[in-house]
C-alpha cells in the first residue's frame, strides 16, 4: 500500500497550491480519503474527506470555500486544490485512506476518532505574509 503526496511549496498569502495523493497497492474502490495536515505543536487536523462520489465530501470550517478535494478513479489520485492561502495554512498535509464502511460523509476526523490510516510520508506546506 502506498500514498504519496506531492504539490506542497512556498506561496505568498493569496495564492494557490494544488496538492496530488498517488496511491497504489489496494483496491481502490473500497476507500475514501481524507486530506490532513499538521503544524508543530499542533494535533493533526482532518481537513477534507471524499467518499467514493464527489457529493460526499466534507470540508473542515477553516478550509470551507477556499479548498477542493477531488478524486480521480482512473488515476487513483485524489487532489486537494487550495486557494486563498493564509499563513495559518502553514502545515505539513497529508493523505491518507479509511475503508467506505467507516466513512459517512459528516466528518474527518484523524486517529483515534477516525478510522484513517496508510499515511503518506507528508509534503508541506508554507504560507508566507
Amino acid at each position: 500500500v502506498q500514498l504519496v503526496e506531492s504539490g506542497g511549496g512556498l506561496v505568498q498569502a493569496g495564492g494557490s497550491l494544488r496538492l496530488s495523493c498517488a496511491t497504489s497497492g489496494f483496491t481502490w474502490d473500497y476507500y475514501a480519503f481524507g486530506w490532513f495536515r499538521q503544524a508543530p505543536g499542533n494535533e493533526r487536523e482532518g481537513i477534507a474527506c471524499i467518499g467514493t462520489t464527489d457529493d460526499t465530501t466534507y470540508y473542515a470550517d477553516s478550509v470551507k470555500g477556499r479548498f477542493t478535494m477531488s478524486r480521480d478513479d482512473d488515476k487513483r489520485t485524489v487532489y486537494l486544490q487550495m486557494n486563498s492561502l493564509n499563513v495559518d495554512d502553514t502545515a505539513v498535509y497529508y493523505c491518507a485512506r479509511a475503508p467506505t464502511v467507516y466513512y459517512s460523509g459528516l466528518g474527518c476526523n484523524a486517529p483515534p476518532v477516525g478510522r484513517f490510516g496508510s499515511w503518506g510520508q507528508g509534503t508541506q506546506v508554507t504560507v508566507s505574509a
